[in-house]
């Protein structure tokens, strides 16, 4: 019974211990993009605020659209004017309240009112200039959720490659720690035969260690990698992704690409200005008068919620603020060096985009011509280790001389693939700024 006991306890232990094991899925890049385009953070933000402008944009129907009102009103008084007044509007005024007695002396008088009120603007000049560069804001924001979203494209190509990369790194790195265990049993019958040195045997030993810490090293890249990726698709399970292809490179030309200023960040920039230009004029017509319509209707009775008297007035108004202290002027230079400022901003973008482009088409170049080179000496590389490890299976070569073959041959393979990943980035940068 004892032993039972014992074995239940283990056999529940084992059911409880959290497993080590991570679910691995695969992916491909346009699956990634599709779920960046539904569930990635930056994009909802960046919608939210092309809503905050557009409805912006809407407070401006203000200049064209009525402004109503209603209200109930009900008061007691015995002031003489309210009182009498009060009863004009009622219209139950008779002959005997004109007696001064009851004019200076009124008895307490109710009175309910209900008026409705329309404003309606007829001529603001600055208002619809503000409507204007508040259009051009809304307009920004649009093209600016779309280089988001742009960018957010060249994001995943950037993290499917570098989860690309990670992979071919552990790939290598596996295949260089068997040859390292393969050695490293080689060298083991060897020194057992008397051929090698325990020296010998110990320079193997490192060897693998090495290996083995690059290897543990580069799955955590794959984690990294994958991470980041859960990050942008805004995936909190943080599983492990394996791309669906492997890492490969093709060859275009793009020498002749150039930056476009309808690129949707650069034009998004250039509405800005039109923005400010158009608040800064909307600051000068504050200066001009003002045209508006009013009128309202009301109804007039001494009992709540009753109507037995009701009048209408109508009118409009032509306001004019001829000075207010120096706060208009104020404002106007204000915008204007807003104005200014965003001149300035959008040129300096401009010619720091096309700085980058000419940046990106040399790095483009250098990682072209790199691709041959390190191609070229990942080949040598191999052909050296195929021969040094014939000889050292043969006892015509030292440990050394081999393990060194075989350092340089995984570091050969890891640069050849690193400089895939730099081509490709370099691609895929320039096609980024380089998107209409």
């Amino acid at each position: 019974m004892k032993y039972i006991m014992k074995y239940i306890a283990v056999l529940i232990l084992i059911l409880y211990l959290p497993t080590n094991a991570q679910e691995i899925i695969s992916i491909d890049k346009s699956e990634v993009i599709t779920k960046i385009k539904n569930r990635n953070l930056s994009l909802k933000i960046s919608a939210e605020e092309f809503n905050k402008a557009k409805a912006e944009f809407k407070q401006t129907n203000a200049i064209f659209l009525p402004n109503i009102t209603a209200s109930h009103t009900g008061i007691s008084t015995t002031n003489p004017l309210m009182a009498f007044g009060s009863k004009l509007n009622q219209g139950i005024l008779t002959q005997a309240d004109f007696n001064p007695a009851l004019l200076n002396n009124p008895t307490q008088t109710q009175n309910f009112a209900t008026i409705i009120k329309v404003e309606q603007p007829l001529v603001n000049l600055d208002g619809v200039y503000q409507r204007k560069a508040a259009k051009s804001k809304m307009e920004a924001m649009s093209l600016q959720t779309q280089r988001t979203e742009d960018y957010l494209a060249f994001e995943v190509e950037n993290a499917y490659m570098q989860l690309q990369l990670a992979y071919k790194a552990v790939d290598v790195l596996e295949k260089a720690l068997e040859a390292a265990n393969a050695n490293q049993k080689l060298a083991e019958n060897s020194f057992k035969q008397g051929y090698l040195q325990r020296a010998d045997v110990l320079n193997v030993e490192v060897r693998v260690t090495e290996v083995q810490n690059q290897l543990q090293q580069a799955k955590s890249n794959v984690q990294n990698a994958s991470n980041y990726l859960s990050f942008l698709m805004n995936d909190e399970t943080y599983v492990q992704y394996k791309p669906s292809d492997d890492l490969n490179f093709t060859v275009v030309s793009m020498a002749d690409v150039s930056i476009s200023e309808n690129r949707s960040d650069i034009k998004a920039m250039q509405l800005s200005t039109e923005a400010y230009q158009d608040m800064n004029k909307a600051e000068k017509m504050t200066f001009l008068p003002r045209l508006n319509a009013f009128g309202s209707y009301e109804l007039y009775d001494n009992k709540i919620f009753q109507a037995d008297a009701s009048g209408y007035l109508v009118g409009a108004q032509l306001s004019w603020d001829i000075f207010n202290g120096s706060k208009r002027f104020g404002k106007v230079q204000k915008s204007k060096a807003e104005f200014e400022k965003s001149k300035f901003e959008y040129s300096q973008y401009l010619s720091k985009s096309k700085l980058e482009l000419n940046k990106a088409k040399r790095m483009l170049m250098d990682a072209e011509n790199k691709l041959h080179l390190s191609k070229l000496a990942l080949t040598q590389s191999e052909e050296s280790l195929r021969i040094r490890t014939n000889r050292f299976k043969e006892g015509l070569e030292k440990t050394t001389d081999l393990l060194a073959s075989e350092t340089q041959f995984a570091q050969k393979q890891l640069e050849y693939y690193q400089t895939i990943f730099e081509y490709n980035y370099a691609q895929a940068y320039l096609q980024f700024l380089t998107k209409e």
